[in-house]
């Protein structure tokens, strides 16, 4: 039975990559606390196929 609670799963995709028309796509999974964040998360994070940071934003 899995436990209840604000912490949910959430899918971050890169941004960037979406607009160069490479194909794949740079994806994270990550949680995030609804409570505290009810917005959608956007982090920072890698993306091997452009090899460099970029922005990843949380998708539904």
């Amino acid at each position: 039975m899995a436990k209840k609670g604000n912490r949910v799963q959430v899918i971050m995709e890169c941004v960037e990559h979406k607009e160069t028309g490479l194909p794949g796509a740079s994806r994270y999974i990550t949680t995030k606390n609804k409570k505290n964040s009810p917005d959608r998360l956007e982090l920072k994070k890698y993306n091997p196929v452009l090899k460099r940071k970029t922005v990843h934003k949380e998708i539904k």
